[in-house]
């Protein structure tokens, strides 16, 4: 299995790369630094457009777009500058659609499958104030994700939504209720099970379904 992974560096990312290539599949990490195997910066067209011709018509079997910020935590309702709203939206919306777009042809190829990272954050039912930014990229990628389940049916192609959880790593800081292990042994659990026949589904990394 070729699996691709953006925001492989550091954090979930990483783990999650270092779990599958530890189980033999063939993993393509990507990040903005030059020590990944293919530099991205999910918001540059121009790099999707040179990580499309590396891969070349490479099969995709497995997309995960990983790659995210939390610009604005601890902004208070007077900050929220254009500007952190501006790189956030690039990031974590225009950033995973660039991703898919630029990898379709090798997703086609595979009738391959494509997990977006979202949040809990995301949730309409959840709104306990504060975070406005990365609330509302995360709710925006959900819908992203929604719809392009819809779209690439078609093809063959799933899509799965997923929370991966409040997890110890450098963004969800030291207090946070989860290791990164146990966010990558149910995530790996739900990439597996994605399928046609749950393409659209938002659910958290233990399986339980999530609240749109």
């Amino acid at each position: 299995m070729h699996v691709v992974i953006t925001g492989a560096n550091r954090g979930i990312g990483k783990a999650l790369a270092d779990h599958y290539r530890a189980e033999g599949h063939d993993v393509t990490g990507t990040a903005r630094c030059g020590s990944a195997q293919v530099v991205l910066d999910v918001t540059d067209p121009d790099h999707h457009t040179d990580m499309a011709k590396a891969l070349g018509d490479r099969p995709v079997d497995l997309l995960i777009c990983n790659a995210g910020v939390y610009l604005d935590k601890g902004q208070s309702i007077d900050g929220y500058p254009v500007e952190m709203w501006d790189q956030s939206f690039a990031t974590n919306v225009t950033g995973v659609f660039l991703t898919v777009q630029a990898l379709l042809p090798n997703l086609r190829a595979a009738r391959g499958r494509i997990v977006i990272q979202s949040s809990t954050m995301a949730s309409h039912t959840r709104a306990p104030g504060g975070s406005y930014i990365y609330r509302a990229s995360k709710a925006a990628v959900l819908n992203l994700g929604r719809n392009l389940a819809t779209d690439l049916r078609a093809d063959g192609i799933a899509v799965g939504i997923y929370h991966p959880g409040w997890v110890q790593t450098e963004m969800g800081g030291t207090r946070a209720e989860i290791t990164v292990d146990e966010a990558v042994s149910g995530l790996v659990e739900r990439f597996d099970a994605l399928s046609l026949e749950n393409t659209g589904c938002f659910a958290n990394w233990d399986g339980r379904p999530h609240a749109y």
